[in-house]
């Protein structure tokens, strides 16, 4: 019998080790397939279309309201955990990862189909003139500065998304704790500074 057990509880720890060997390299692979993906799109290394399609006007806007309701679903998960409510803690997660990945494919959607946004371009010529540079004043360093904060973090944060989402789903509550409590900060920022970085660049798109 005392065999049969240690047979049985190695055999679990030895697939444990492997199930989470699998997920540690599935994270990896995904979060560095969408790194990949971004700053090809976001220095333009492939040809957008000739012809913009009438929909991609409607994305920024789309992406910050994505933005918003993600930001207000995490603080609603925060407040839920704190009421000891695993079960809606849960479910406002879920739906707060499913929202911020219908974002990633709208962003990327967006970034591969229209033509590149600076700040300040007033006329829409995507040449920034020394009058545009002065209308636009200090300001414009200031959204570059939340830009490239935002565009980091939010590539940081993705393997530790989705290794939260994996230790909670498993109720390896102690391991989920420690991530998140990296996570939770900075995808609560990357989706807040989202919504601001569409607020001062939006008066600078021209379909």
């Amino acid at each position: 019998m005392f065999y049969a057990d240690f047979w049985l509880k190695t055999n679990d720890l030895r697939l444990k080790k492997m199930t989470d060997k699998f997920i540690f390299r599935f994270v990896a692979a995904v979060s560095i397939f969408v790194f990949v993906v971004v700053l090809v799109l976001n220095r333009h290394l492939i040809p957008a279309p000739a012809q913009v399609p009438s929909f991609v006007a409607y994305l920024p806007k789309l992406n910050a309201a994505l933005n918003g309701t993600c930001s207000i679903l995490l603080l609603t998960s925060l407040y839920f955990i704190k009421q000891k409510n695993i079960t809606i803690h849960k479910r406002v997660n879920i739906l707060a990862f499913c929202l911020s990945s219908l974002f990633l494919v709208s962003y990327i959607l967006f970034h591969y189909l229209a033509p590149e946004t600076m700040y300040g371009d007033i006329n829409g010529d995507h040449i920034l003139s020394d009058a545009e540079k002065a209308t636009a004043g200090n300001i414009r360093y200031v959204y570059y500065v939340i830009l490239t904060s935002h565009i980091i973090l939010a590539a940081v944060v993705l393997p530790l998304i989705l290794l939260s989402f994996y230790r909670g789903l498993q109720m390896q509550v102690e391991k989920h704790k420690r991530l998140v409590r990296w996570s939770f900060p900075i995808w609560l920022y990357v989706t807040v500074t989202g919504v601001i970085v569409y607020l001062m660049i939006s008066p600078y798109y021209h379909f």
